[in-house]
């Protein structure tokens, strides 16, 4: 299959070379300079994956991020010259799958791009495309968790970690084996990644995030699936 990528970033230069060493490895490559095209692009043409730079004049990488949450999941890796703690959960909490600091390998970022695109490929086994647990179900073959009918509004990411973690409903996942299999044994992130995205995936699903019911921390080791049903957080009783 060609996936179709995304790259956005407002150094011609790098556009250009990043470009052609995508498409030699049978990606579909479009570009983009600058947000406003990025949105266009992304709206028109439905790609696969973005590749995003941060720091770009005008609208910049944070609100270009933002813009796309709004309209669909699609995967997202960043590029920045920044590679502080407090910029990586930025992006986490936007919803990005993965973050590359400058200067980065053109080898190292298509592994990553092949591992995010591994990771949000639809399960074609379809003994397995529907999971139940409290009161969500997941739906593999569209990558989508409900409640009650309603879609929950999940990242690829966050998506992902909740599949891994009901793949073994009953038994605790430890944070090696969540970094394993939510983001590929390429990946070198540290496993406070999955506390993050334990958090994150908490906000969303939980009927008290500061007392989770559904994902429940193992100490000194991961976590589990809780398997009391839940009510909506709204629900008044």
């Amino acid at each position: 299959m060609h996936y179709k990528i995304l790259v956005v970033d407002d150094d011609s230069t790098l556009l250009r070379f990043l470009g052609e060493f995508l498409g030699n490895q049978n990606f579909e490559v479009l570009t983009a300079q600058n947000g406003p095209i990025a949105l266009r692009t992304a709206f028109n043409e439905h790609p696969d994956l973005v590749v995003l730079d941060v720091m770009m004049p005008g609208m910049d990488g944070w609100e270009v991020t933002t813009r796309l949450r709004e309209m669909s999941n699609i995967p997202i890796i960043l590029l920045t010259a920044k590679n502080s703690e407090a910029d990586k959960l930025r992006g986490f909490r936007l919803g990005v799958d993965d973050y590359m600091t400058k200067p980065f390998s053109f080898a190292e970022l298509t592994a990553r791009i092949q591992a995010v695109l591994s990771r949000v490929a639809p399960q074609t086994n379809s003994n397995r495309n529907i999971i139940l647990f409290g009161d969500i179900v997941l739906d593999t073959d569209k990558r989508e968790a409900y409640r009650n009918g309603l879609p929950i509004p999940l990242t690829p990411t966050e998506y992902r970690m909740l599949e891994v973690l009901a793949h073994h409903q009953k038994k605790a996942v430890s944070e090696a084996e969540l970094m394993q299999e939510v983001w590929g044994s390429y990946h070198q992130e540290e496993t406070t990644a999955v506390r993050r995205y334990v958090w994150l995936l908490r906000q969303k699903i939980e009927a008290d995030p500061e007392h989770p019911r559904l994902v429940l921390t193992v100490r000194g080791f991961g976590y589990r699936l809780g398997t009391g049903t839940l009510k909506p957080p709204d629900d008044p009783k």
